[in-house]
């Protein structure tokens, strides 16, 4: 197939990005956009997607580290200072709180407008331009990702809601993106992907349609405007067959189960950032390579490429990458996109019968793992049985599996490990960003000082509480659209945590299934294998011992990336631990109190975010304090060296990181570690 004699306009280009503070946030979108960036994506921090101000005590090491805090109003209209909101297309990636940051998103448009003279109808026209999206996606928040707040019936109505109100007012937002991604960090398979996906798919829009608020003749508007956010692995032929495979059962769900006839608002409409979880922290410099196969699945196929792309930086299994990295990853698309030919053809894999069969094996299992969602009563009940999450665990189990084994190939992992130094990683320290530890008492001080000096004026207080007070009421009413209550809550100054404590107050919480109990790991155990010789230690050290032994696996912070942890906790099981995993967001006290109560002969912690120094001393100090000073706290997470020698100064015995890939090895270590501070004789050394 030829050139089409012109060329197509290039996907959307983003980079994944905030930290620190709104200010710092503002200054590095600023200069992305001044790069050739051609749309925002927002990071916003952990205790801004879980609805706590920075001084919450879950917010502890939290604040600034995985994005921005964004606290009021005051705070999204420094974040988008000097960038015109009405010819932006800004991406947010929130989910629990995505109705309250789309307020305050909204408020700043309408001040942006007001300050430009602009009054009355031109605000709302104004209103009406914005462009962007929203993720609102809570259900693979059960899954993966863990920052969901509600059950899932009061959060698919805020969903709902959101979507609701923004067809009506701002028809050219994407007020939900339907997640794939996490889903394949989780461990999905592409069928589990496409399939998960379009299930959380229909769960959504048969919510909008059940609760009316959205009239039949304007539904084809509520699919249009439905996107999706996916994931795209180094199995790049595989991963292009499953955006088509995307393309193909979207049309038809849509035609078929909701009576949408334009082809224009059938059409599947996505964004990507490619793959994370094959980042590999050993021989970073290879992530390179593997992002520019990942990004070539969603861009080489005309017809199912993605509208919008962000790319992952080099360094991210090792930390928080620099303005540089992310300028590194722009230009990946950008020499794609304007030096290539790409964009001169049209599909280049029509007509293919290796990718047509493809496509159609990834549909047939897509169809069959959708009916047997179906069949439970949709994904909310397969999330609240914990099929969905314990699948996910077996799946991503298997895979660590296939790389240990050397099934899969990982290259400077499990296949040519030889290598000379890198001069990227030559000193660790500057490789990678740092957020100032200060930032966390200045955000929380900055929260303080807001709330105080707003109360001190009785009208803005009064006025404060009226939109709370507003907000609970509404949410007890199942009929009444949250998002008004929330705009007049936006404008009042009210914070991001009182905003999710009234409805908190009124929905309550939810505690997503963890599906480690469910999930089966190897069972058997090759005679000498690495897993066998560690079954063996295992038993043999409960044994001299006089007790099985039992490992606590704890998450705690705001951090909800718990696949790790879910990973640690089944290798453990499968060594012969009895294992203890309560899931996430735990406070250092609760996982002290659990480990004393357990009489846990290990305490592994894992943490992702960055926030180890500030939550790990709280835990191996609180052991201490509780008499259970002997038992040995093991770290695992992204963490750098420099920080890995200040936890082990503290007591810490053991750090793993993403290069400590081969579970089975870490967990003969920590058997090790155990037999020490028991005084046992050393055991014979481990392969690996």
């Amino acid at each position: 197939m030829g050139a089409t004699g012109e060329r197509d306009r290039p996907w959307v280009m983003r980079t994944y990005a905030g930290h620190s503070s709104a200010t710092a946030s503002n200054e590095l979108y600023r200069r992305n956009l001044e790069k050739g960036q051609t749309g925002l994506s927002v990071a916003f921090d952990l205790p801004t997607q879980t609805g706590y101000d920075p001084d919450h005590e879950l917010s502890r090491g939290e604040v600034g580290k995985v994005g921005v805090p964004i606290s009021h109003i005051g705070d999204m209209a420094a974040l988008f200072d000097g960038i015109p909101l009405a010819e932006m297309n800004t991406s947010m990636t929130i989910n629990a709180t995505a109705m309250w940051l789309l307020a305050m998103y909204q408020v700043v448009a309408e001040q942006q407008a007001e300050a430009a003279g602009r009054t009355g109808e031109e605000v709302t026209a104004d209103v009406a331009k914005l462009a962007g999206t929203t993720q609102n996606d809570i259900i693979k928040e059960y899954l993966s990702r863990g920052t969901h707040v509600f059950p899932p019936a009061p959060s698919l109505r805020l969903t709902a809601d959101t979507i609701a109100y923004t067809v009506s007012t701002m028809p050219k937002w994407n007020p939900v993106n339907i997640c794939s991604y996490h889903l394949q960090e989780a461990g999905a398979t592409p069928v589990q992907e496409v399939a998960f996906a379009m299930a959380t798919a229909i769960e959504v829009l048969d919510t909008v349609r059940e609760r009316g608020e959205v009239p039949q003749e304007k539904f084809g508007d509520v699919v249009a405007r439905i996107s999706f956010f996916v994931n795209a692995g180094v199995r790049f032929i595989e991963e292009m067959c499953k955006m088509r495979a995307f393309v193909e059962l979207w049309d038809e769900l849509t035609r078929e189960r909701y009576g949408v006839q334009d082809p224009k608002h059938r059409r599947f409409r996505y964004g990507v950032q490619v793959n994370s979880l094959g980042l590999t922290e050993t021989q970073p410099e290879n992530n390179v390579q593997r992002i520019v196969l990942e990004m070539l699945a969603v861009t080489l196929s005309k017809n199912a490429r993605a509208r919008a792309v962000q790319l992952p930086a080099w360094n991210e299994a090792l930390g928080l990458p620099r303005p540089w990295d992310q300028q590194w990853s722009l230009r990946l698309q950008q020499v794609l996109a304007f030096e290539s030919d790409l964009l001169e053809y049209d599909d280049l894999f029509d007509g293919s019968p290796v990718v047509e069969a493809k496509v159609a094996e990834i549909v047939e299992g897509a169809k069959a793992e959708m009916r047997r969602i179906e069949e439970m009563g949709g994904a909310v009940a397969a999330v609240e049985s914990g099929y969905m999450k314990t699948e996910l665990v077996a799946s991503h189990a298997r895979r660590r599996q296939r790389i240990e084994s050397g099934e899969d190939v990982v290259v400077g992992i499990n296949k040519f490990t030889t290598t000379e130094p890198s001069p990227l990683t030559a000193d660790l320290d500057t490789a990678i960003q740092t957020v100032d530890a200060a930032v966390e008492n200045a955000a929380a001080e900055a929260v303080r000082t807001w709330r105080e000096t707003r109360d001190a004026d009785p009208e803005k207080k009064a006025e404060a509480q009226a939109a709370l007070a507003q907000l609970r009421e509404d949410a007890a009413n199942e009929q009444v659209n949250l998002m008004p209550a929330s705009l007049r809550c936006a404008r009042a100054g009210v914070t991001t945590g009182e905003w999710a404590q009234a409805l908190r107050d009124v929905f309550g919480e939810y505690r997503a299934a963890t599906g480690v109990s469910g999930s089966v790991g190897v069972g058997e155990a090759e005679a000498g294998s690495t897993l066998a010789a560690v079954r063996d230690l295992v038993a043999k050290t409960g044994e001299e011992m006089g007790t099985r032994l039992r490992f606590l696996v704890g998450k705690p912070g705001l951090d909800g990336h718990s696949n790790g942890a879910e990973q640690v906790a089944v290798r453990a099981r499968d060594a012969g631990f009895e294992v203890v995993y309560q899931g996430i967001r735990l406070t250092p006290a609760q996982i002290v109190r659990a480990a004393v109560d357990e009489d846990v002969h290990a305490v592994g912690v894992s943490i992702l975010s960055g926030s180890h120094m500030e939550l790990v001393p709280e835990i191996v100090e609180g052991l201490k304090a509780a008499g259970a000073g002997d038992v040995p706290v093991i770290v695992g997470g992204i963490i750098p060296e420099s920080d890995a020698a200040r936890l082990r100064a503290m007591g810490v015995s053991e750090v793993f990181t993403p290069k400590h890939h081969d579970l089975t090895t870490s967990i003969g270590h920590i058997v090790e570690v155990i037999r020490e501070r028991h005084g046992l004789t050393t055991a014979p050394a481990l392969s690996g």
